[in-house]
C-alpha cells in the first residue's frame, strides 16, 4: 500500500477482510472527489460509492451511495428509522468520523455512526469506497462492508 495506513485500512487488516487499496494523486482543484475517483480508477460510477454524513432527528448517520447518484434524505430517514434528515455540516461530519471531507470512509470512523448502504451495492461483486483520505479508495465485497459497519441495505439513492 502506498503511503500511510488509515483507521479504515487498519480495520480491514485486523479483521482479515479481503480488499484492495487503490491510491491516486488527488487534485485539489478537481470539482468532485467522487468523480475524480471514478476517472482516475477507470471504474463505472455505479461501483464507486461516496460516504455522506447526515443529521437524522438530531443524531449523525451515514448514507453510502454511488457517485453517479444523490442521497435521498427521505429514504435515508426511513431506512434508519427516523423522521427528518438533512446533510450534516462538514466540520460536524469531520469531527464525528475523524476523517476530512472528501476522505470520509464508512470504515474505521472515530465513532461508528448508524449507516445505510444503497441497495445497488449488492449488484456488484466488489465496490469502492473511501479509504480514509483523499486519493485513497478501498475495493471490497459489499457483504464485508455491511458486516463491518452493521449497515442497513436499502434504496437510499435518488
Amino acid at each position: 500500500m502506498a503511503g500511510r495506513g488509515t483507521p479504515a485500512t487498519a480495520l480491514l487488516v485486523t479483521r482479515s477482510i479481503e480488499h484492495r487499496v487503490r491510491a491516486y494523486e488527488h487534485d485539489p482543484k478537481h470539482a468532485s472527489y467522487g468523480t475524480e475517483a471514478v476517472e482516475l480508477l477507470g471504474q463505472d460510477a455505479g461501483r464507486v460509492f461516496k460516504t455522506l454524513v447526515a443529521n437524522l432527528d438530531g443524531r449523525l448517520v451515514v448514507g453510502v451511495v454511488p457517485v453517479s447518484r444523490q442521497l435521498d434524505l427521505k429514504a435515508l430517514a426511513a431506512a434508519l428509522g427516523g423522521k427528518k434528515a438533512r446533510m450534516a455540516a462538514i466540520p460536524e461530519a469531520e469531527r464525528a468520523t475523524g476523517y476530512v471531507a472528501g476522505g470520509i470512509s464508512p470504515l474505521g470512523q472515530r465513532k461508528a455512526l448508524p449507516l445505510a448502504l444503497d441497495v445497488s451495492a449488492v449488484d456488484h461483486p466488489t465496490i469502492f469506497c473511501s479509504g480514509g483520505r483523499r486519493g485513497l479508495e478501498i475495493e471490497l465485497a459489499p457483504a464485508d462492508l455491511v458486516a463491518l459497519t452493521r449497515a442497513v441495505v436499502a434504496p437510499i439513492a435518488a
